[in-house]
């Protein structure tokens, strides 16, 4: 079955970027998020389950199964000896910070080289990120309200070995439920694509876990960003965020010592040309678009820029439309230039085998000299400047225009996005803090 949801956001956009004061409502940019979600089938429990979407192939181990033992990553071994325990995520509630990966990883056909691990024990995987980070583009092994800051013992640990990336919820407890014990899973991404959630301590049923103050979710997700024409005002265009799949587990196989695979399928985006992409066996609904030089089937994180280069078309045509030379009306039998057909002859400054005479160089000289001049000279004095400037404020660090610029000095900007009509429970907000550790945090909101 497919349930569909449509939810509407209010993102205060800044004209000049860096971060928001509390906005007015002609400053809010309205985002609507499009939430559709296909559920799988359900079989025994006995017995490794499969189930083929368009984008993933997933299978359930039980204990028991050697499988779910080979899963597992054990943290701290030799292959995983590089583990790092986050020491602001260990020690808060619906927060997330941005880590990068050391390889490609494959996710719905698109590379990814930076992911958001949130406390609520799942990982973010959007470009754009925003309080509502639970709404889609996540891999969830178990999404809920865990709250890392309740136990000492409770923490958030990552470990990269250049072939896979595991995070571990170790020891997390759920807020409001801290007597129903501890939980323990992880995710795993593989180089290859490839995901696996692993569930060592499990003590409460996932169906029993409370969903007002915190989505409930297990799976993965992947939405792209359009821009919508408004009905109420046509020169606008509202960003409109799609959910354009969702994978959805049985939750009532996750118990102590489980574990669910994810294969990736094949996709429009791995191929790199034109014969390959519309001849492929693998994949279907594949068009070619030859200025993007993409394929795709147009539902992927690229659609705005697949919708803008007119490729929606790409589907009807075939490799010969995009051969080079065929539309050139200049090509003649002898290649692209027909011998019977006079061509202009180039200039003295396009042939440089051509010896320059006396009159030539008295002509370009004082022309080609003047242009260096000017261009010397204005690096010169923009230099001058520079240095100028930097000795001012190096000196004089109390005046106006040099404490404004101190001020303003910082790490890096991300816009701050704030939601109307949202309880703030659902919502992760994100802050700037200075330090190694916490540098691009998203901190929750306070309720």
């Amino acid at each position: 079955s497919v349930l569909c949801t449509v939810l509407t956001l209010c993102l205060a956009l800044p004209a000049g970027g860096g971060f928001l004061t509390p906005p007015s409502l002609s400053q809010c940019v309205c985002v609507s998020v499009q939430i559709s979600s296909t559920f799988p089938r359900t079989a025994t429990s006995h017995t490794p389950q499969e189930d083929s979407q368009k984008y993933y192939s997933w299978q359930s181990f039980g204990p028991g199964h050697r499988r779910t033992e080979e899963l597992w990553v054990t943290l701290g071994t030799e292959q995983h000896n590089l583990v790092r325990v986050h020491g602001i995520l260990s020690n808060t509630h619906r927060q997330a910070a941005r880590v990068a990966l050391s390889f490609d990883f494959p996710f719905y056909g698109h590379s990814l080289r930076q992911i958001t691990i949130a406390t609520g024990g799942f990982i973010f995987t959007g470009e754009v990120t925003h309080r509502m980070l639970t709404a889609t583009q996540y891999i969830a092994p178990l999404m809920a309200n865990f709250d890392p800051s309740f136990s000492k013992n409770s923490t958030v640990q990552y470990s990269d070995n250049g072939e896979m990336f595991v995070v571990q919820w170790d020891k997390v407890r759920l807020q409001g439920r801290e007597a129903e014990g501890p939980f323990t899973f992880q995710a795993v991404l593989h180089s290859t694509g490839t995901i696996v959630f692993n569930y060592r301590d499990v003590p409460l049923a996932v169906e029993e876990i409370n969903s007002a103050e915190h989505p409930v979710k297990v799976g993965l997700s992947d939405a792209f960003m359009a821009l919508v024409n408004t009905p109420r005002s046509p020169e606008a265009r509202r960003r409109t965020i799609y959910e354009y799949h969702r994978v959805e587990v049985d939750t009532t196989k996750i118990t102590n010592h489980s574990a669910f695979e994810f294969s990736p399928l094949p996709t429009c985006l791995q191929h790199r040309s034109c014969e390959l992409c519309l001849s492929s066996t693998v994949t279907s609904g594949c068009g070619w678009c030859n200025i993007l030089q993409r394929c795709s089937d147009g539902i992927d994180r690229h659609r705005q820029e697949w919708l803008d280069h007119g490729c929606s078309e790409a589907k009807e045509s075939t490799c010969e439309d995009y051969t080079p030379g065929e539309s050139d009306s200049s090509a003649g039998p002898f290649g692209p230039f027909s011998p019977s057909v006079p061509q202009p002859t180039p200039s003295p400054a396009l042939q440089p085998d051509m010896p320059v005479t006396e009159g030539n160089r008295q002509q370009g000289a004082p022309q080609h000299t003047g242009i260096i001049a000017g261009v010397v000279a204005a690096v010169v004095l923009l230099v001058a400047l520079t240095l100028l400037a930097l000795y001012y404020i190096n000196t004089h660090p109390t005046v106006a225009p040099p404490f404004y610029l101190m001020q303003r000095r910082t790490n890096n900007y991300w816009p701050s996005m704030k939601f109307r009509n949202q309880g703030c429970h659902n919502s992760y907000a994100e802050v700037e803090v200075g330090g190694h550790e916490k540098e691009g945090f998203i901190e929750a909101e306070q309720c």
